[in-house]
């Protein structure tokens, strides 16, 4: 398939540049891949899709403050997007400099603080901190809004580019459909009968990079820390022997879950994955996926379109834009079902 395959036309004024003033005031999209029937709903109204029984996977990275303006010792202006703390003083970004980075560069940081450049890793630099990295970026750091939000990053985006339930640090976006939900909506769910279980797949600034290949096999996932614990793959099949789906909040759990049953079967892991999920991939685990507006010719509109069917898709998407619709990370959601020939045997290797 071809990059223009997963293309749309997106009015401007449809991207989100805010979030809504309470977090469960979205509007929700339901669409069968089945189907392709489509409801508009309210976000509220997602209890009506789950049943007693269900699973509802959800990413508990925390995003950290990952981006830092500083200058060379030479005037210069630099910025800093972390991508992946490494441990202790030393850490992985993207860099922009007015006249490149190499190994050796002094970076004059925010709170005197002074990296150093180590080495590259294909488009990443490696640096070398005066001090720990992880509560330096904490305290220094701003909130790394996604390009397309057009503005900087405010006071409240601290707290709503974020999900009420974010434990572990190390993500540089957010899981965006779990934005949606607080824990009031989890309690009201769990009430329902639909039990929680939690993994961590710490989102990269690679997320945002679009398709680069007309052929869309020809694409290289950015890599990204995963780990699904014992009990979530306990529940997964706790929740298999009783008849209930695996609900996966948001395109990372998707991708951590299939990641982790990618020898056919569901096994606990912590590990680095580049997963690409396409048209042709079959579903081992995910049963159906709350998941909110991605950015045309991107790797996650891609894989809702592996799940779904990309015609039933795009059609979703225009329907979404003709009733005004809010677009992207802070915009609204959709519950998809998949098709059902992109599902996996459950239970036997395929």
């Amino acid at each position: 398939m071809r990059r223009a395959d997963f293309s749309y036309p997106l009015p401007e004024a449809l991207i989100a540049d805010r979030p809504l003033p309470a977090r469960g005031a979205s509007r929700l999209l339901a669409l069968d891949g089945g189907t392709g029937a489509i409801r508009d709903l309210q976000f509220r109204d997602l209890g009506s899709l789950l049943d007693s029984g269900d699973l509802l996977v959800l990413n508990d990275t925390r995003v950290l403050p990952a981006r830092l303006r500083g200058r060379k010792p030479s005037g210069g202006a630099f910025e800093l997007l972390l991508e992946r703390i490494l441990g202790g003083r030393r850490f992985l970004a993207q860099a922009r400099a007015s006249k490149g980075v190499r190994p050796g560069t002094r970076v004059e940081l925010p709170g005197g603080a002074v990296a150093v450049a180590i080495c590259r890793h294909g488009e990443l630099h490696e640096f070398e901190l005066d001090r720990e990295a992880l509560p330096f970026f904490e305290a220094e750091g701003s909130v790394p809004l996604p390009p397309y939000v057009g503005r900087e990053a405010e006071p409240a985006d601290r707290e709503r580019y974020q999900t009420v339930y974010a434990e572990v640090p190390g993500a540089v976006a957010a899981p965006t459909a779990g934005l949606h939900f607080d824990m009031e909506a989890l309690g009201l769910l769990e009430k329902q009968g639909v039990s929680i279980a939690k993994l961590t797949l710490h989102v990269g600034a690679g997320t945002f990079t679009p398709l680069r290949s007309e052929d869309i096999d020809a694409h290289r996932m950015h890599a990204e820390r995963i780990c699904v614990p014992e009990e979530t793959v306990a529940a997964i099949g706790a929740a298999r022997r009783r008849g209930g789906r695996v609900v996966a909040v948001g395109t990372t759990v998707v991708r951590a879950l299939e990641a982790a049953a990618a020898s056919g079967t569901l096994a606990p892991c912590e590990r680095e994955t580049d997963i690409f999920i396409r048209p042709g991939h079959r579903f081992r685990v995910v049963d159906a996926l709350l998941t909110n507006f991605h950015l045309p010719e991107s790797t996650l509109l891609v894989l809702v379109s592996a799940f779904a069917g990309r015609e039933r898709v795009l059609a979703a998407y225009h329907h979404a834009i003709a009733g005004r619709y809010r677009f992207f990370s802070y915009g609204d959601a959709m519950f998809v079902t998949p098709d059902p020939s992109a599902l996996a045997p459950r239970g036997t290797k395929s």
